[in-house]
């Protein structure tokens, strides 16, 4: 067992991610492969690594990551949420920076459900005269 370990959950829209983080030179896994090869974009793998900048925390952690649920961009918010909150959880005192770039808030914005006697959440069927 890693010693130092942090676990912590991040969530957006649909998607689930848990983060495990400890001591180590920097590598992040995304289910089981490197962080560029799961978000080869790079500006996707700036956003990832956001907090860990912010903090200037970054090379000092070795993150692994289970993400699933949702889309490319639901997964990237919810591994940063769970980034920033183990961040927190190694030392208190960063929270005020992350709250400062907005990282630690949890983003509530869901899919409306559709409604019976339409065609989705907002829209209706056509409606005809004859």
């Amino acid at each position: 067992m890693k010693e130092n370990l942090l676990i912590s959950v991040g969530r957006r829209k649909t998607s689930r991610a848990i983060v495990k983080m400890f001591e180590g030179e920097g590598k992040i896994i995304v289910n089981g492969r490197s962080l560029e090869q799961y978000f080869p974009l790079v500006t996707q793998q700036a956003e990832v690594l956001k907090p860990l900048k912010v903090t200037e925390l970054d090379g000092r952690f070795d993150i692994e990551v289970k993400s699933e649920g949702g889309g490319i961009s639901g997964q990237i918010d919810a591994i940063k949420l769970g980034i920033a909150r183990a961040i927190v959880k190694y030392n208190p005192d960063f929270i005020s920076k992350l709250r400062e770039f907005n990282l630690l808030t949890r983003d509530p914005r869901m899919k409306e459900r559709k409604k019976y006697g339409q065609k989705g959440a907002r829209k209706r069927f056509q409606w005809t005269k004859r």
